[in-house]
């Protein structure tokens, strides 16, 4: 039997993206696929014939689907794969850094890397002879393989060697043919020309090409050779006796003296020879020969088993699969069609792309190319070049996970086909699709590349998707990379930023993608370049890779251009395979696009780029990603004009899938109807497009919860009858200001010390900051409690909570949930739940009371969901998911109300513009026919329209829509249009109100929760973090500081016309960290303040300090950017001007709020007993050796022995402690530590047997 797969399917997403992110459940799509399963049986004559085949759809389960913003959604989370940056499979050559030759020559290696599949080496040892190794394993003689391969010694002589056949024309007299190869060689005998008696060779001279090239026109074939010359020379062909047929002379033997007399003795008329000078060609291949002691295939190919796989049997046919199965079968092995392309290019073979696997040719030409690379010829490959590095994006890194499951399922199917009688068998009992589902959840859920993606705001989550990693599966690790990995490289231009990486043990291994670069079908990088033909520069712009771009002469962007196209000057600076160099204009082939082509996304939103160092910029792109957004925005005034552009892709702000008109809008939508223009005539078709024929409908995310904790938040920024075109910004999302990215705020700062505050880098702001709201923002946290079944009994949420105040309970509804809009602070219950607990034995009191008032005590413990310390804020929302089947509460069901309204407030308003549309449509079309029958108006029965006479639209106008269909015109085409606009009409609501069935009956139907779990709460608490001291605030230009003291308004330093500025800086911090970016930046703020205006100033082509100058004397301030300011305390105007102007600052997600932390007492671990340590867990501050020697310096005896007893793990010292508490005592007993417990179970668990021996009184 057989079974085969015919096709697969991917069907529609069971949920929206928005659902999933609220259910907590991955975004995919159900895959299925076809498989026919075929049954033969065998007929009288031996041959099998088919005797069934069943077809069947065979579901594989959920494979997660991408967004349209480049994520995935699993488990209710958004991640984001990174891209690998990986070393292309095909060959490489490099010098071997292990070992040298005795002369000091370097030694080559090379390696042949699959895509999948076992590398090959070959690389030399210090005595010339060429070595393979097959994964890094023994290494055995290169020839054995070529052996293998079929070929014999003297099928490689002649490969790898000239040969030249030496004539024996009398005694002494020796000839050898005038050929190319004796270039270089010294001439025992003078040649003459036989024509006019020329010398051409003298005696003891150099062979030339000119000498050669003579001996060939005058027609010499053949030059003498002296006897020595021949002794020692290498053969390449048996030597035979022709009487005897004996061999006198192996191949690959040299010739002794003894051996060359009997040669001449038997008057052969010629022998062949190996031609080796030990210049152009090395002896090492024929060493290898000698070295490898093999002599057929069949040898040869055991002599590989049994190095590849020592201490086996081994056999021929064993042997034979064993090295076909290691590079030439496609199921193991796979160049792909990357390795292949860079085979046939290195190597100049034309092989196919479809070849994937090793052939006979490739590995000739390898050892030909390292022998070449010996004797000086060939060039290494650098494996830093981007040419030899390429991006494996998700499609790949799945495809891979895909394949490692498709394996493992192979290997069940073909179990279970053996195992099983097949006759009633369907495809679906045979293939269980599970390995591959789980190979990809695997790689979706754990795999060091699927990340959970930094939404902290805009521009992280773009930064995070256009990430190249060299970590992960495949790739390096941070221990083992080296410098030169991590440096950057001459190709990175315009393909990889050089700025953007992280500081710290990644440096380097993580980069970012170029503002212009992407990448091509194999997986390499391209930059765009505009083209120069004939010496003027086109608009047409071509992408390269590293390996092309090598070839050209590329002119940078900022090259002035005159007239036609023409570059301007004598020479222009240009590159040539990564050096910079001054060529004349014509022979320049490429001009770069934009100066901006070089850096990332992240850096080129850093204007004045140019004037910071690189370390700084570096820190300045990494913090502009960590920017919280804040309540408002404001977009920068000095910008570099990439702010919207960043925006727009970042998918955070809203826009138009279609042009049209704004019918509504309100905080939580925008309805646009459509008025994309199709051809006029058969404009009215209702079903045109899925998003819902004319009308989009854009819901708005509010107050969402970002990964990060973040708010996420959009604001429409159209009104109703605002014109829209396709691609136009209809919302602003966080960070963002009418569609620009806006991280931080224009803040007035000046560069002053002040009484200390702004020591190290410390910022000292103003109250108005705080007062105004400027740098406020908005905070989320999610918490979840869930009702588990137990042993004992359901666990129950529930107002009705066991020795709780009415108090506590105030802002809880009845089915115990808090309500929204509740403020809340630590302690307080969120979410009421009870759990059961066991029955526990009764004291004879209870017993009594029991007896008395014949009630059962409560039997449950509170195990409610409190806030927890540090959080306090109002609740914004609440989600309840309830076990399909189970009854709701009555919260439950009013959330479930208020969406279905919104479901329903959407359907109508879709339902409304179509129905307007269709019947503006029927009124055109009516207007100026000729009437059927009068027309009259229905309710007065008034005839407004007589039959036979043209209707007007004033006509129509007195008549209601739904009647408007009922008018017959004479004209039949007419009459026929109008029939099928209402038929449309009627089939669109109809498939409107199924679509919105659908989703009620989902939103009805609950939930899928895991196991065990009946009903879970999540509630949302925003919290609202003012700027204060403590937290990091920084600039664009990694001028980063933390707030060291907020100033009242009228203690700042003041402008002459009495405005505070806002922040101070300390000047210390610019020049030596040479981040001058900063102050041209605030001079050029300074003066788009004072007239009103935003300036963009791109990285690279950004403001002159002439052109800022003049700015600042166009808004009448002073040209040196400096003005005199008084002290805010006294008055007194401080002694020197002072640097004052506009920056851009933004308060980044290092709030102090979330690193202050304080325990009393708290969790203990479980072996130690001591304080578990960190925020998360709320730990307790650890009090390590250095600490204990400062206690001790104090001789605080007491102190000290608290401290590391009874606050630390001393068990019973707690309990005493407490009691001495609540008896009002002050008195310490200290026990002894568990730790000392511990220290004895670790010495006993080495066999010493360590008894703790009690210390007697006197006289016991």
């Amino acid at each position: 039997a057989t079974i085969e797969f015919i096709e697969y399917a991917i069907r529609k997403p069971k949920f929206t993206m928005r659902e999933c992110l609220h259910k907590g459940v991955t975004y995919g799509a159900p895959l299925k696929i076809k498989v026919r399963l075929d049954l033969y049986e065998i007929d009288e004559s031996k041959n099998k014939v088919l005797k069934e085949s069943r077809e069947q759809e065979v579901y594989m389960g959920e494979i997660p689907l991408m967004t349209d913003t480049g994520t995935f959604i699993v488990n209710g989370t958004e991640r984001v794969i990174v891209s690998q940056l990986h070393r292309s499979p095909g060959v490489f050559f490099s010098p071997d850094k292990t070992k040298t030759h005795v002369s000091g020559r370097p030694l080559y290696t090379s390696r042949v890397i699959p895509s999948r599949g076992s590398w090959l080496d070959f690389e030399f040892d210090t005595k010339d002879v060429l070595y393979v190794r097959i994964d890094r394993r023994r290494k055995i003689p290169a020839t054995i393989v070529l052996k293998a391969l079929g070929y014999t010694n003297e099928d490689l002589l002649s490969t790898f060697y000239p040969s030249e056949v030496i004539r024996i024309t009398g005694k002494d007299k020796f000839t050898r043919p005038v050929s190319e190869i004796l270039a270089g060689v010294k001439s025992r005998f003078e040649v003459k020309a036989p024509d006019t008696g020329d010398v051409i060779l003298k005696e003891g001279s150099k062979i030339t090409k000119v000498a050669l090239r003579r001996l060939a026109n005058s027609g010499i074939e053949e030059i003498p050779v002296a006897r020595e010359e021949i002794i020692g020379r290498i053969t390449l062909k048996d030597i035979i006796d022709p009487e005897t047929g004996e061999i006198i002379l192996e191949s690959n033997e040299s010739i002794t003296e003894e051996v060359f007399d009997r040669l001449i003795a038997l008057k052969l008329d010629s022998i062949e020879l190996l031609f080796i000078d030990n210049v152009r060609y090395l002896p090492s291949l024929r060493d290898t020969i000698i070295t490898d002691k093999v002599s057929s295939r069949e040898e040869a190919l055991v002599e590989i088993y049994k190095k590849l796989r020592p201490g086996e049997p081994s056999t021929v046919e064993a042997a034979a699969e064993l090295f076909n199965g290691l590079f030439f079968d496609e199921k193991r092995y796979d160049l792909s069609p990357v390795g292949r392309l860079k085979i046939n290019k290195k190597l100049g073979l034309d092989i196919p792309l479809e070849t994937k696997v090793l052939t006979d040719r490739d590995i000739i030409e390898i050892v030909k190319y390292l022998l070449k690379l010996r004797t000086g010829q060939g060039e290494v490959d650098d494996i830093d070049h981007l040419g030899n590095r390429r991006v494996r994006g998700v499609g790949e890194l799945l495809e891979n996970q895909f394949r490692i499951g498709l394996i493992r399922m192979e290997r069940a199917i073909k179990e279970k086909m053996t195992l099983t009688e097949l006759e009633e068998v369907m495809p679906h009992d045979i293939i269980n699709a599970k390995p591959v589902m789980a190979a990809v959840k695997e790689f979706f859920g754990s795999s060091q590349l699927s990340q959970f993606m930094d939404q902290t705001n805009p521009l992280s989550e773009i930064t995070h998707k256009r990430r190249l990693s060299a970590l992960g599966p495949g790739g390096l690790t941070r221990e083992r990379a080296g410098f030169e990995v991590r440096d950057v490289h001459p190709t990175h231009y315009g393909r990889i930023c050089p700025i953007e990486t992280p500081e710290g043990p990644n440096i380097g291994l993580i980069t970012s993608l170029a503002t212009y670069a992407r990448i091509n079908e194999y997986g390499f990088i391209e930059a765009p370049y505009r083209k120069i033909k004939a010496g003027s520069v086109t608009d047409e712009v071509e992408y390269l890779t590293a390996i092309d771009g090598e070839k050209y002469v590329i002119a940078e962007a900022t090259t002035p251009v005159g007239k036609k196209g023409r570059l301007v000057g004598e020479a222009v600076p240009a590159r040539l395979a990564g050096d910079f160099k001054m060529v004349p204009p014509e022979e320049v082939q490429f001009m770069d696009v934009s100066p901006k082509q070089v850096v990332g996304v992240s850096a080129s939103l850093i204007p004045f780029l140019e004037n910071d160092d690189a370390n700084r910029a570096l820190m300045g792109s990494n913090m502009q990603r960590q920017a919280v957004p804040l309540l408002t925005s404001d977009a920068p005034l000095v910008g570099t004009g990439m702010e919207g552009v960043a925006a727009k892709d970042s998918g955070v702000v809203v826009l138009a899938r279609r042009s049209g008109i704004v019918e509504s809008v309100d905080s939580t939508r925008i309805v646009v109807r459509v008025t994309e223009d199709k051809d006029q005539e058969s404009d009215f078709d209702l079903l045109d497009s899925e998003e819902g024929g004319r009308v989009d409908i854009y819901n708005l995310m509010k107050f969402a919860r970002s990964n990060q904790g973040t708010c996420f938040n959009q604001k429409a920024i159209v009104k109703q009858g605002d014109r829209v075109e396709k691609g136009d910004v209809l919302a602003d999302g966080p960070c963002t200001d009418l569609g620009e990215l806006a991280p931080g705020k224009n803040v007035l700062v000046a560069f002053m010390p002040w009484g200390g505050y702004n020591f190290e880098d410390a910022i000292l702001i103003c109250e108005r900051l705080v007062k105004d709201d400027v740098y406020t923002s908005i905070h989320i946290e999610e918490f979840e409690v869930e009702a588990r079944e137990t042993k004992l009994g359901p666990e129950e949420i529930t107002r009705d909570i066991p020795n709780v105040g009415e108090e506590a309970l105030k802002d809880l509804d009845e089915s115990g949930i808090v309500r929204i809009g509740a403020e809340v602070n630590p302690g307080d219950i969120v979410v009421g739940k009870v759990t059961p607990k066991g029955e526990s034995q009764l004291t004879s009191e209870e017993k009594l009371l029991r007896a008395i008032f014949g009630e059962k005590a409560e039997d449950v413990k509170d195990s409610s969901l409190r806030v927890p310390p540090g959080i306090s804020g109002a609740v914004v929302d609440v989600r309840i998911f309830s076990r399909k089947g189970s009854k709701k509460d009555l919260r439950t069901k009013s959330i479930e109300e208020d969406e279905i309204k919104e479901l329903q407030r959407d359907l109508e308003e879709r339902v409304r513009i179509a129905t307007e549309e269709g019947y503006l449509k029927i009124r055109e079309l009516l207007a100026g026919q000729k009437a059927d029958e009068d027309i009259r108006i229905p309710k007065s029965r008034e005839v407004i329209c007589g039959k036979g006479k043209k209707v007007t639209a004033k006509d129509l106008e007195k008549i209601k829509d739904q009647y408007i269909g009922k008018i017959k015109v004479q004209d039949p085409e007419v009459q026929k249009k109008i029939e099928l606009y209402i038929k449309q009409i009627k089939d669109y609501t109809k498939q409107l109100q199924s679509i919105y069935d659908e989703k009620v009956e989902r939103l009805r139907k609950g939930d899928d929760l895991s196991p065990g779990v009946n009903k879970l709460v999540k509630v949302y608490i925003a919290m609202k973090r003012k700027v204060q001291s403590g937290d990091k605030m920084a600039g664009r230009h990694g001028n980063k500081g933390v707030i060291s003291m907020v100033l009242p308004e009228e203690d700042m330093p003041y402008l002459p016309d009495g405005t505070p500025v806002d922040i101070v800086l300390n000047p210390l911090g610019v020049p030596s960290r040479m981040n001058v970016g900063q102050i041209l930046e605030t001079h050029l703020g300074w003066a788009a303040r004072s007239l009103g205006i935003y300036v963009a100033s791109p990285v690279f082509e950004g403001a002159s300090e002439t052109e800022v100058k003049g700015l600042l004397k166009k808004a009448g301030l002073p040209v040196s950017g400096q003005v005199t300011l008084c002290d805010g305390r006294t008055g007194e105007p401080f002694e020197r001007p002072v640097t004052v102007g506009t920056m851009y600052m933004m308060k980044l997600h290092h709030l102090v709020d979330d690193k202050v932390h304080a325990r009393s007492i708290g969790p203990y671990s479980l072996v130690t007993q001591q304080p578990l340590g960190g925020k998360a867990q709320f730990g307790g501050q650890r009090l390590g050796e250095m600490e204990v020697w400062a206690l001790e310096a104090y001789g605080a005896a007491y102190t000290l022995q608290e401290f590391l007893t009874v606050k630390s793990d001393d068990v019973q010292g707690r309990g005493k402690m407490y009691e001495a508490i609540v008896k009002g005592e002050a008195s310490l007993e200290s026990g002894v530590p568990e730790s000392f417990n511990v220290l004895i179970k670790e010495l006993r668990s080495l066999c010493l047997d360590v008894e703790i021996l009690e210390k007697r009184k006197k006289g016991e």
